[in-house]
């Protein structure tokens, strides 16, 4: 009893139990009911430690990942910046900034961030979306670019 105890204080304290819950709608795909939880959080930057902050903005990006990906990149970075403890996560997320940066044709940056995300991949759950990235990433460099600008008809 006392083992449990100890345990739920080391969970609390490391995952706020509103985060739990929050992962625990996304885990189901319900992304209105894991928003909900997250809207309970007033002030984040108060109410949480660094961590837990991280985690905040980490869920808040793979929300808006779905609808917002100008606006979800905002929250992927500063997850990422706050820290997240687990190396699958922050691999997820540069993976989702990868991903942003090359719909913005950032190549650079978007190989960049996959090889970082590979390294922190380690036990290659996430070696299936890097290869796909990747493979996206030289279909894309083989397209012809559109010419905007000067030209055309006159």
């Amino acid at each position: 009893m006392l083992i449990l105890l100890a345990a739920m204080f080391v969970l609390l304290y490391f995952k706020n139990e509103i985060l739990i819950l929050a992962f625990l709608r996304l885990r189901k795909q319900d992304f209105a009911g894991a928003q909900k939880w997250l809207d309970k959080i007033k002030n984040p930057e108060a109410a949480l430690v660094r961590k837990q902050n991280g985690y905040y903005n980490y869920l808040n990006g793979l929300m808006l990942s779905q609808t917002n990906m100008i606006q979800s990149e905002k929250y992927f970075k500063k997850a990422i910046q706050l820290g997240l403890s687990m190396d699958a996560d922050l691999a997820m997320a540069k993976i989702n900034l990868a991903g942003i940066a090359m719909t913005k044709n950032r190549r650079r940056e978007a190989d960049k961030l996959l090889a970082e995300a590979k390294k922190l991949d380690k036990h290659n759950m996430l070696g299936e979306q890097i290869k796909m990235m990747k493979k996206q990433m030289k279909q894309a460099a083989n397209m012809p670019r559109q010419q905007y600008g000067r030209g055309g008809r006159r």
